[in-house]
């Protein structure tokens, strides 16, 4: 009996420890160098490149971006960007071959889920220029 519970006790262990937050540096070690589309409902959200030193550039795929930081929170990620909204903390989690992220605040439920991971940079517009 004691070696059915140690089995479905060990078969369990890797489907938990998947569903454990990331935390800063599983985070960076996936995330640094990298873009990822993300969707929310399957509809395309927004993509997010991450650079070295924690630094971020996101776009609701409109062409306009915002440049930013990340930092670890416990097991929180947030983000901080120039010009942009306050403070933003997830958590995220691998999800198969991406991330699966969850928004921590706000009243909302988003969750969204990343649909590519390239290596090719976010793509941003120049800054507005007129007269």
């Amino acid at each position: 009996m004691w070696r059915g519970i140690l089995l479905i006790a060990t078969l369990a262990a890797p489907a938990a420890a998947q569903d454990s937050p990331l935390d800063a540096e599983a985070f960076e070690a996936f995330t640094a160098g990298k873009t990822f589309n993300y969707s929310a409902n399957g509809v395309p959200y927004g993509a997010e490149e991450y650079g070295t030193g924690r630094s971020v550039e996101w776009s609701f795929l409109d062409g306009e971006c915002m440049t930013g930081r990340w930092y670890a929170d416990g097991p929180d990620i947030c983000f901080v960007y120039e010009d942009g909204p306050p403070v933003q903390c997830w958590r995220f989690y691998r999800e198969g071959t991406g991330l699966r992220a969850e928004f921590l605040g706000g009243g909302g439920d988003t969750v969204l889920y990343s649909t590519t991971r390239t290596d090719e940079p976010l793509y941003c517009l120049g800054p507005e220029v007129g007269v």
